[in-house]
């Protein structure tokens, strides 16, 4: 008992002034890296010397922390969990405002004020190393081939509702999944008026996701970022679907929307048939099967034509174009799609819901058996006001609501380069100003509207305008 009681004395002594208080170096601290001790690789306990910024775990009398504080004669430390500051080898705890710039740093913290607020500011942050930054637009680390990663987090951090949600961690303090709580992490840093540098290194994300997806992304790896942003927002909302009664996420509110799905394929007596007259099977065919569904999706594909095989002389520096227009009849509900995949079958899509946030990938890549080809055609879109209802059917609303389907775009993924190798980059809107921006990892740079209009776009965002 004596032992307990001494322990709890000893945890108690708190002082508002310290001699060593001086010494901080916030130019040497990083808190964007994994939380373990540097020494024996544990991440329990762990605090980081507020000298050198290296990380060691506890702070008793044989702990690394306590070694460190006499062998470099570095004193304070903060503890990367609590966030309590103690001056080692003394023992004792600080408590001295002047260090809660430093506890922001380590966990970014926003009111629900502040986070309305977010888009009206139209200021820039000036970090500690003297750059100056934009709160949500600042660079990320590439830190092995990892842009496919950074261009997907940028342009996520464009949609206002997600971005809200996981600026705010009680909106998802009952998750156990380390990849919601990272992505909300990583989130507020990016978001964060106070950073000591003017960049953010996603590494711990990284690590997350590393782990969550079983080393299908991995650091090092080049990846497509539409597989990523396919697996991140359903593992996202399956993890949080998890967490809270309801069977809903905050990903399906911002993405999902629903289509009618009209499928016609052969029956099965007919297959078997050689060079029988019913190859052309149209729907008076009576071997022709037809299914309808409702089909729930977070993004749509586009299909873009073919570019031409063989070019003249003159051709040789024409870029195949297609306005949005052409490529957007796929989901009119009469123009037929060829699917060769699980059977081959023609398909009929439909918009019958549209969501707040419609993801669209142009479909450039094809595999096949040799290599990856990349489809070269430009895109002519509208960077504001994509009226869809002028594209395709949508279904009629309900008398008390009107139609909404004007779309502005928010976020343009272009990849640059060669189909296997290749980098990417973003283009994204800043909302207070309406300012584009271009993002290549940590290159920010301002850039006209014309500019994305000319880009060879392969993932966009679009947000639904919220007043007619």
């Amino acid at each position: 008992l004596g032992f307990h009681q001494a322990k709890r004395n000893r945890a108690v002594e708190v002082r508002r002034d310290c001699p060593y208080l001086d010494t901080v170096n916030r130019q040497a601290l990083d808190f964007d890296f994994e939380k373990f001790c540097s020494i024996s690789l544990t991440n329990l306990n762990v605090y980081a010397c507020l000298v050198c910024g290296k990380y060691y775990q506890g702070r008793g009398p044989k702990s690394h922390a306590y070694t460190h504080s006499l062998e470099a004669g570095h004193h304070i430390f903060i503890n990367l969990k609590t966030e309590k500051v103690f001056c080692l080898p003394d023992g004792y705890e600080i408590n001295d405002p002047s260090l809660d710039d430093i506890r922001h740093v380590l966990n970014p913290r926003f009111a629900r004020e502040q986070v309305e607020q977010l888009d009206r500011s139209k200021l820039w942050a000036r970090a500690l190393d003297g750059s100056d930054y934009l709160p949500g637009l600042v660079g990320l680390n590439n830190i092995k081939e990892t842009d496919f990663v950074n261009v997907t987090i940028q342009a996520l951090m464009r949609v206002t509702p997600l971005r809200n949600f996981f600026l705010i961690p009680e909106n998802y303090q009952h998750s156990r999944s380390p990849l919601v709580h990272r992505f909300g992490e990583l989130t507020r840093k990016i978001w964060h008026a106070r950073n000591f540098k003017g960049q953010v290194s996603p590494h711990e994300f990284l690590q997350a996701v590393m782990k969550a997806s079983n080393k299908k992304f991995r650091i090092g790896a080049q990846s497509d970022p539409l597989d990523f942003v396919t697996w991140l927002l359903n593992t996202l909302h399956k993890d949080l679907k998890k967490s809270s009664k309801k069977n809903t996420s905050i990903i399906h509110q911002c993405f999902q929307g629903e289509l009618e799905v009209v499928k016609e394929m052969q029956s099965k007596g007919t297959e078997r048939r050689e060079g029988g007259d019913d190859q052309n099977g149209g729907s008076e065919n009576p071997n022709v099967v037809r299914e309808t569904s409702k089909m729930p999706f977070l993004m749509l594909s586009l299909d873009l034509p073919p570019p031409p095989l063989f070019k003249d002389v003159m051709e040789k520096n024409i870029i195949p174009q297609v306005p949005l227009f052409n490529i957007l009849k796929k989901f009119d509900g009469e123009t037929i799609t060829e699917v060769v995949r699980p059977q081959i079958a023609r398909m009929r899509y439909r918009v019958t819901k549209l969501p707040p946030y419609i993801i669209m990938h142009m479909r450039r890549f094809t595999k096949n058996n040799f290599f990856v080809e990349k489809n070269p055609t430009l895109v002519n879109f509208p960077v504001k006001n994509l009226e869809l209802k002028d594209y395709i059917p949508l279904p009629t609303p309900n008398d008390d609501e009107k139609l909404r389907s004007k779309y502005d775009l928010i976020a343009n993924i272009v990849h640059d380069g060669k189909p296997s190798e290749g980098s990417y980059r973003v283009f994204v809107q800043r909302k207070s100003e309406e300012q584009w921006y271009e993002v290549q990892d940590l290159h920010v740079s301002e850039t006209l509207p014309q500019m994305v209009a000319l880009s060879e776009a392969y993932i966009q965002v679009y947000e639904l305008q919220q007043q007619h």
